[in-house]
């Protein structure tokens, strides 16, 4: 059984989504980061046939909506991300599934593409059995999935520069190296900036991300003209 993977940040204002702001505050884009989150939970737990995991930075304690997201973790493993930058608390991460999980692929996505459906998350652990390793790339430059046979490969991205518009082809390459071949999987966008927001929210308009996202635009509509 394939571990389904998140990793995410705590959304607690000021911390998260901060590319957001303007238009949203601080506290709008941690909502929005939230919704995001839930929206992400809840498509992993309807995909079947998964283990799911949280490796999480920070406290969701101190999350907005944070009542919602214990409820909606329920039955997961979670996991305190650890690591001295995003590329090693990714690697530990796997490292750590790894350990609690023996001999199980591991297949990772983050909390940035809330419009991903249990449907093609199905679909990418079913690619996954029938390759070595998956990568999904972003429109930014990155990606959005991750997954490994060996989880134990993901060591190499504690030299993958992330967050960068190279990161995508930086991590296929050192894959390429170690000599683990990665299938694609569909190009996704991700939520980095206001646009990205807009035109995720356009994708995915009955989840929560998007009523959070309509939130913030009617906000920003002049009294009048709405």
């Amino acid at each position: 059984m394939t571990v389904l993977l998140v990793a995410a940040k705590a959304p607690v204002p000021g911390a998260v989504k901060t590319r957001l702001c303007p238009p949203a505050d601080p506290v709008q884009a941690a909502r929005i980061a939230a919704a995001a989150l839930r929206d992400t939970l809840d498509a992993v737990r309807a995909t079947p046939g998964v283990t799911p995991v949280l490796a999480c930075a920070g406290r969701l304690t101190d999350a907005e909506d944070a009542a919602g997201l214990v409820t909606s973790l329920h039955g997961w493993t979670v996991l305190a991300q650890r690591g001295s930058g995003l590329g090693d608390r990714l690697a530990t991460a796997y490292a750590e599934v790894a350990a609690a999980f023996p001999g199980r692929p591991v297949l990772q996505v983050g909390m940035d593409t809330p419009q991903v459906t249990p449907a093609a998350l199905t679909a990418a652990v079913r690619r996954l059995e029938r390759a070595e390793a998956v990568l999904g790339a972003a429109l930014d430059g990155g990606w959005w999935a991750l997954g490994l046979r060996d989880p134990r490969h993901a060591a190499v991205l504690r030299t993958v520069p992330m967050s960068t518009p190279r990161t995508g082809w930086l991590t296929w390459s050192a894959l390429r190296e170690q000599g683990v071949r990665a299938a694609a999987l569909p190009l996704v966008r991700d939520v980095d900036e206001w646009p990205d927001a807009l035109a995720v929210a356009a994708e995915a308009p009955a989840g929560r991300f998007a009523r959070q996202v309509d939130a913030v635009r009617r906000a920003l509509i002049p009294e009048g003209r709405g």
